[in-house]
């Protein structure tokens, strides 16, 4: 079997490279970022390996070899599934990898806002001390915490929140009543961008999440509540987050992910003075990359031996 590493962001591939060795598997390494590229990079293979590069029918037809397709992450909205289908073609992720690394970035995030750390920082180095420099706050104990998707990370938000809150609520349509924990009350989409004094993104991205966080929900917001994102940055459209930061109506945004990534620097979102940001790195911790590339990888080893990767997003053929 051979196979392709392409657009990855980290420093050097050998555990990769040691999984694949002991497998007997060829591996190719190329930096793709264009369908163009992973088709030439991708002559004779069986497997790819992807982070970022668009994995669509184009590939598929040019490379109909290509009969798996793994990617780093949880997400899998780079590849297109629908494509990937009508080819046959496996797809695999490694879903639940880096659970708590996420979202304890996400708690961190929202009690920042909540608590005006980032903005208390940025007022004292420029000479400003004062308990109210950053506006009025009020007590996280009294306030509502609202999660959109409950999955493995939302769950796990709603855990290590709900000593923090007053009340945690949350909307996930795809998950029964059963899988809701006690103490996690079910709410509608409006019904928790109505209530929630800070709202926590978990949704992946998807034909129907992408968007979905607009003007039309963001405007039900309470006055003086916070947003977070770390699920997907397309989840949110930007333009109406900053509409209703420079309105006033929201106290702050965080955001772990953007829909251009990196940003430019002088775009109005790096430079907004309410907007939390951090390198798309709620995922990381030494441990939890190591898990990513891991079972990533491993999902190729296992198409090679089994028939099917670990984790299965599309069966194929």
């Amino acid at each position: 079997m051979k196979i392709l590493i392409t657009d990855y962001d980290f420093p050097d591939l050998e555990l990769e490279q040691a999984l694949y060795r002991a497998a007997g598997i060829e591996v190719v390494v190329a930096q793709c970022r264009t369908e163009d590229e992973v088709i030439a990079a991708s002559v004779g293979c069986q497997g790819l390996l992807v982070q970022y590069a668009p994995i669509n029918a184009k590939v598929f037809a040019a490379r109909p070899e290509i009969r798996i397709v793994s990617r780093y992450g949880a997400g899998f909205d780079t590849v297109n599934t629908v494509d990937a289908k009508a080819h046959g073609v496996w797809v695999g992720n490694s879903p639940d990898y880096g659970v708590g690394e996420v979202a304890t970035h996400a708690l961190a995030m929202t009690l920042s806002l909540l608590r005006h750390i980032a903005f208390y920082d940025r007022d004292v180095k420029a000479g400003k001390w004062h308990f109210t420099s950053a506006g009025k706050m009020q007590r996280v104990v009294d306030m509502t915490v609202g999660i959109l998707g409950l999955g493995r990370i939302g769950k796990r938000m709603a855990h290590i929140s709900r000593n923090s809150f007053k009340r945690v609520i949350a909307c996930d349509p795809y998950i029964i009543d059963g899988d809701f924990p006690a103490y996690v009350e079910r709410v509608s989409k409006e019904e928790l961008f109505a209530q929630a004094d800070a709202i926590s993104l978990h949704v992946p991205l998807t034909d129907e999440t992408r968007g979905m966080v607009d003007a039309s929900v963001l405007g039900l917001m309470k006055h003086g509540s916070v947003l977070v994102n770390t699920a997907r940055g397309a989840v949110v459209n930007i333009d109406d987050l900053l509409a209703v930061l420079d309105a006033g109506r929201l106290d702050g945004a965080a955001l772990d992910v953007l829909p251009i990534e990196p940003p430019a620097i002088d775009s109005r979102i790096v430079q907004h003075p309410r907007v939390l940001l951090s390198p798309h790195a709620a995922f990381y911790s030494v441990v939890a990359e190591k898990e990513l590339r891991r079972k990533a990888a491993q999902n190729l080893v296992d198409w090679s031996r089994q028939g099917h990767p670990s984790y299965v997003v599309i069966s194929g053929k």
